[in-house]
Order: structure tokens, then sequence, then C-alpha cells
């Protein structure tokens, strides 16, 4: 699927539209059938139903073994989403499958992806959210919002999203893509990294680019931005101009890095599920101009 724009990119709410209702958090939860968010370490749990993949439905699965209690977090076309991580070792009854999430094979369609997206980037801020990082006391909800107060201390903290640019490097009808070494054989992609102390975002992207591959960049341009709930981030995209510098991949971050074109692309590329591919797709192989 071809996406016009970033904002309707999978993970992102926009692409839900006025399917999904947020539920306040901390509200009772009446026990309404509804669509369940399985988290099986960075896979979700789906029903293999031919050749579709769909979310389990319906009252609390038999197979749903876990000392977890789910979390209602909003309705979708009028059902109730509930959110919960089920343990490694428990085996799945068929038809329900796992689906990872980074899977090269886009199987799950995109609504999926972005409700379990969702699910997954809150079990990750509940699980680590128990005690305090200030005093190391317990927290309790603060009514109404996802965040939670200390009860000793009182300090309040609220769920972390970690922002990170990502870019594309233009030289002429050439761009620079990168490969890391865990990555599937033959794959590259754009160069990324977190927001240090005391950066912009466009002060991170030309940082990342001279730390990984040795080269400048100039006029860096935003193109657009993507929830990344793997497990908290948010990623911002740029487009920049080379501005000099050969290539000198930093082994510690990056495999090889290269200048390709559009009649000369690595074998793989990252799934069209992530805005690494969109901006490839945009701005590098159909030529636009941010």
């Amino acid at each position: 699927m071809r996406y016009p724009e970033t904002v309707n990119l999978p993970f992102n709410a926009t692409l839900l539209a006025d399917g999904f209702v947020p539920t306040p958090p901390g509200l009772p939860d009446d026990g309404e059938p509804g669509l369940w968010l399985v988290i099986r370490g960075s896979a979700l749990v789906v029903e293999e139903r031919g050749g579709r993949f769909l979310l389990p439905e319906g009252e609390r699965p038999q197979w749903l073994t876990t000392e977890h209690e789910p979390i209602r977090f909003g309705m979708w076309g009028g059902k109730p989403l509930r959110a919960v991580r089920m343990s490694a070792k428990e085996v799945l009854p068929a038809p329900l499958v796992l689906e990872p999430f980074n899977s090269a094979a886009d199987h799950l369609d995109d609504v999926s992806l972005t409700l379990g997206g969702m699910a997954s980037q809150l079990l990750h801020w509940s699980g680590n959210s128990r005690c305090c990082p200030r005093c190391g006391g317990p927290l309790e909800p603060i009514p109404g919002t996802w965040g939670k107060r200390c009860t000793p201390c009182r300090a309040e903290h609220f769920p972390h999203i970690h922002p990170c640019a990502i870019i594309l490097v233009r030289r002429g009808d050439e761009f620079l893509l990168a490969r890391k070494p865990e990555w599937p054989e033959g794959r590259y992609g754009l160069v990324a990294g977190f927001l240090d102390f005391g950066e912009s975002l466009e002060e991170c992207a030309r940082r990342e680019v001279r730390e990984e591959t040795g080269v400048e960049v100039t006029n860096i341009r935003y193109v657009g931005s993507q929830c990344w709930p793997f497990p908290s981030q948010l990623m911002a995209g740029f487009v920049a101009d080379y501005a000099g510098g050969e290539l000198r991949c930093d082994p510690t971050e990056i495999e090889d890095a290269r200048w390709f074109c559009a009649a000369d692309m690595p074998a793989s590329l990252p799934g069209r599920r992530s805005i690494a591919r969109w901006i490839i797709d945009t701005y590098a192989l159909e030529g636009e101009a941010p």
C-alpha cells in the first residue's frame, strides 16, 4: 500500500480515523466481549483464517493464561479493545499464530498493526513503571491519565517517548543507504539515531550521519513523523543534501554504507509499514522535493 501522507502510516493513530475511541484509563471493565491485542515477545497473536490474519474476538479467550490483567484502552467499531501480554511458554492452539511486528511479509493489515502497536507501547509503559525512578517507591495511577504518581515522594511520571531522527541524504540522483549487521542479508535503510542532550532534531540528524558514515550534510528538511512502538520511539523524518566527506562507516553502529540510485538498488529495503520506506519511496525513488 502506498501511503500518501506520513500521518497515515501504520502506528500513527490518525490512520484509525474515527473508528478508534480511546477509553479513559482506570474505568472499570465490565467484561463485554471485544477485540484482544495479545502480545507475546515482539509479536501479535492473531487468527489465520483463509489467508487472512485477524485479531481474536469475543470474551476472554480460554487459551489466554497470564498473570497480568488485561488493560482496556479503547473501542474499535463499537467493540472494547484489551491489551495483555502472555508468556512465551504457552502453546497457541490452531488457528492462532504469532505474527512479528517486524516481519518482512505484510500479513497484518494497517489497522491491526496500529492497534497492536498501541497495545504494545501501553504494555511496555505499564510493565516498566511499577517503581519510582526518583526514590524507588511504588507508583499509583493518576486518575484519567496514563501517568503515575509515587506514593511516598509524590513525584509524577508519564509515558516515556524517545525521539529519534531518521535521515535520507541525497547527492544529485544518488542517495545514501546504510545497513546494520543484525538486519536480513542484503537489506539497506536510512541512518537513524536517538536525540542527545542539548540537541534539536536537525542537529541530531546531522550528527548521526557524520558519526555513522563520515558524511557532512546541509539543507536539512523535516518531512514527517511516525510513532514507532518498538518499544516506544517517535521517528522524525528528514531529507538532507550532501555537503562533503568520504564514506567512513562506524563499525560499532553500521556494517556498510553506500550511494545508490533508482537503477541500482539494494536487494532489500525496510518494510512498507515504516517511515524509512516512505521516505525512500517518496524522496529518493520518486524524486519529490520536500
